[in-house]
């Protein structure tokens, strides 16, 4: 990892903030990278918005260079789900469209503390089951082809939105694509079952002070977060879940759980595939084309969605929503 890269995954590290006060200045700062790391070259996405009768989802809809494949990633962003939003991830669904030549619809569901759980976590599941039900209201004539991806919070919104459609009845996704995700509650040093929280929990992006502050915000009550809405892997029924790309980050403190719930996924009888990307830190789908993390996730990426160029020269050229 090349200082640079270091320098900036480091940038909101929790010994330099008070994450439970000073949230509003990182949304703040992650608004003014955005606009300077924006792309000059075209305008790669349009606003719109998934209205399931209730209040509309808002979503910006990311068209790729060279559209290659016919899916569309439905994507939930991170940011511990208290900063982030469609705006800051402008630059990251940019590439990720350009990279796997697919339309993404990125949700900019509700934040905490102003929107607690579970409402963030509604607005992903109430997207999801719309075009999930309605297809062709994401562009596309099979639900097959709308694959759910998140990353950090956003990969734990993925999948508790799968379980939720399981559980109550809906189709879920074929498949899933989860970044580093949060799978577990606990990341205590001194109580955590995970090696990488011991390892990796200070120093780097992501520390241990940080995501007890972003759990606090979310998740006001201590003990409902161990409910698998919050912590996935405590779910007692992993049955019925989608296909399963799950790529973890080597010095990530997410690392362990992350592996723990594909293993606990393939164990309860789901397609599984697990990644870790040597030497990478948490956020690396947020850094630049040419970061070697960020290029080698892409790989495994494309490989899991397959080749569609066939069926993209056919695509009907819909949007979604």
């Amino acid at each position: 990892m090349n200082r640079v890269s270091r320098a900036v995954l480091g940038m909101f590290a929790a010994p330099r903030l008070n994450m439970r006060e000073d949230y509003g200045k990182v949304r703040r700062v992650q608004r003014r990278l955005a606009t300077l790391t924006a792309p000059r070259y075209r305008t790669p996405y349009r606003e719109a918005s998934i209205d399931d009768g209730g209040d509309p989802v808002p979503v910006r809809v990311f068209q790729p260079k060279e559209r290659r494949r016919e899916d569309v990633l439905l994507f939930f962003h991170g940011g511990g789900w208290v900063t982030g939003d469609i705006v800051s991830y402008t630059s990251a669904c940019t590439t990720m469209a350009d990279l796997t030549g697919c339309v993404v619809a990125s949700v900019d569901y509700r934040l905490a503390p102003e929107h607690p759980f579970p409402a963030g976590l509604e607005d992903c599941y109430r997207a999801a089951r719309t075009l999930l039900e309605d297809p062709q209201r994401a562009g596309v004539e099979d639900a097959a082809r709308i694959v759910l991806v998140g990353d950090s919070a956003g990969g734990n919104l993925v999948a508790a939105v799968s379980l939720l459609l399981r559980e109550r009845g809906y189709r879920g996704a074929s498949r899933q694509i989860l970044l580093y995700p949060v799978t577990h509650w606990d990341h205590d040093p001194e109580t955590s079952p995970f090696a990488s929280v011991h390892r990796h929990g200070e120093g780097y992006r992501l520390t241990n002070t940080e995501v007890q502050d972003y759990f606090e915000l979310y998740v006001p009550d201590p003990e409902q977060r161990r409910d698998r809405r919050v912590a996935p892997l405590m779910a007692t029924d992993l049955s019925g879940q989608p296909e399963t790309l799950l790529i973890t980050a080597e010095l990530d403190l997410l690392c362990d759980e992350g592996e723990a719930y594909g293993r606990a996924l393939e164990e309860a009888g789901n397609t599984v595939q697990v990644h870790r990307v040597a030497g990478a830190l948490h956020g690396f789908i947020v850094l630049p084309r040419f970061s070697r993390s960020l290029r080698e996730a892409y790989e495994v990426i494309n490989a899991f969605l397959g080749d569609d160029a066939a069926g993209a020269e056919h695509h009907r050229r819909q949007e979604p929503a």
